[in-house]
C-alpha cells in the first residue's frame, strides 16, 4: 500500500493546536485522516478537506472510543496504519495548591487516555502492522516549576511508549515517541484554568486556606496566557517534520520543536545547578513566602 493510501487517526485536533496541524499535513500528503476532538465544532474547518473524516472522541470515555473504533473499522475494512495520540491537558499551578482530583482528571487524559486508545485500536493496528505515535514533551526531562503534574504525565508517557515498543514488537506494531519542544498551541485555552487559593475557601479542620505562592500570581497568569517568550515553533513546521519522520518509518524517539535538540544533549552534560538556574529564571520563585 503506498503512503497516499495510508490511514491515520489523530486525537486532539481542535483549531490552533498540534493535532489540527498534523491532520492538515497528513491530508496534504494524501493520507486518509480521521481527525478527532471532544467538540467537533472546534475542528469544523477540516470538514471540507478531501479524505478527512471528523469524529467526536473523548479519550477518557471507553464508550466514545469504542464508537470511534467501529467507525474507523467500517471505513477501512478493519485496518489502521497510524494511531497518533496527541490529546492533552495542562495545569499551571504550584504543586502545593493543586487539587488532587483535578490532577487525576488531567492524568486521565494525558496518560490513561493514551493507553485506552492503544488497547482499543490494537486489533486494527495489528491488521496493518501499524505504528503508534505518542506526543511526549521535553518537560519529561525538565523539572519546570508550576507544571509538576503535567511534567509527570509526560514522563509517564515516555516510559509507557518505551515499554510498549518492546511488548508490541512481536505483533509488528512500531511505537514512536515524539519528544516535543516549544510549540505555539492553544493547550491552555483547551484546559481547565485553576486559581491560587486566596483564603476564602475552607480546608480540612475548618481552617481557611491561602496559597503560599500569591506573590507569583502575575507570573502564573503570564504563563497561562503564553506571554513567556520561549521562541516556539509553529504547529505547521512541527507537523511537517513529524509526519515526515513517521512516514519514513521512524521508531523509538524523535526530538522535534524549538529547544528539543538542546534538551536532548544538555540533559546529559549540564550540571544540576545550572539546569535549575535556567529553569527558575523568570519564575519569581524568589518572591515566594515574602508577602
Amino acid at each position: 500500500m503506498s503512503p497516499r493510501n495510508k490511514s491515520i487517526l489523530i486525537t486532539g485536533c481542535s483549531r490552533g493546536g498540534i493535532g489540527h496541524a498534523l491532520a492538515v499535513e497528513c491530508q496534504r500528503r494524501g493520507m486518509t485522516v480521521f481527525a478527532t476532538a471532544r467538540t467537533p465544532s472546534k475542528m469544523s474547518d477540516l470538514e471540507d478537506l478531501p479524505n478527512v473524516t471528523l469524529l467526536s472522541l473523548d479519550v477518557t470515555s471507553p464508550t466514545s472510543i469504542a464508537d470511534a473504533v467501529k467507525q474507523v473499522g467500517v471505513t477501512t475494512a478493519g485496518h489502521l496504519d497510524y494511531l497518533l495520540n496527541n490529546s492533552g491537558q495542562d495545569i499551571v499551578l504550584p504543586a502545593l495548591d493543586l487539587d488532587i482530583d483535578q490532577g487525576k482528571k488531567m492524568f486521565d487524559v494525558n496518560f490513561w487516555g493514551v493507553l485506552r486508545m492503544i488497547q482499543a485500536f490494537a486489533p486494527l493496528l495489528i491488521e496493518s502492522s501499524g505504528t503508534i505515535v505518542n506526543i511526549g514533551s521535553i518537560v519529561a526531562y525538565l523539572n519546570t516549576p508550576y507544571t509538576a503534574v503535567y511534567n509527570s504525565s509526560k514522563a509517564a508517557i515516555h516510559m509507557l511508549s518505551d515499554t510498549l515498543r518492546l511488548e508490541l514488537a512481536p505483533l509488528n506494531i512500531k511505537v514512536l515517541t515524539v519528544v516535543t519542544g516549544s510549540v505555539k498551541t492553544n493547550i491552555h485555552q483547551n484546559s481547565p484554568k485553576f486559581m491560587l487559593p486566596t483564603g476564602a475557601a475552607v480546608g480540612e479542620g475548618g481552617t481557611a486556606t491561602e496559597s503560599r505562592y500569591l506573590a507569583v500570581s502575575s507570573t502564573l497568569e503570564k504563563r497561562w496566557n503564553d506571554q513567556v517568550d520561549y521562541d516556539p515553533s509553529t504547529p505547521q513546521d512541527f507537523a511537517r517534520d513529524v509526519i515526515g519522520d513517521v512516514l519514513a518509518g521512524a521508531t523509538g524517539k524523535i526530538w522535534r520543536g524549538r529547544h528539543a535538540s538542546e534538551t536532548r544533549w544538555a540533559r546529559y552534560f549540564m550540571p544540576v545547578w545550572l539546569s535549575d538556574m535556567i529553569l527558575t529564571r523568570g519564575t519569581d520563585l524568589d518572591k515566594v513566602g515574602k508577602l
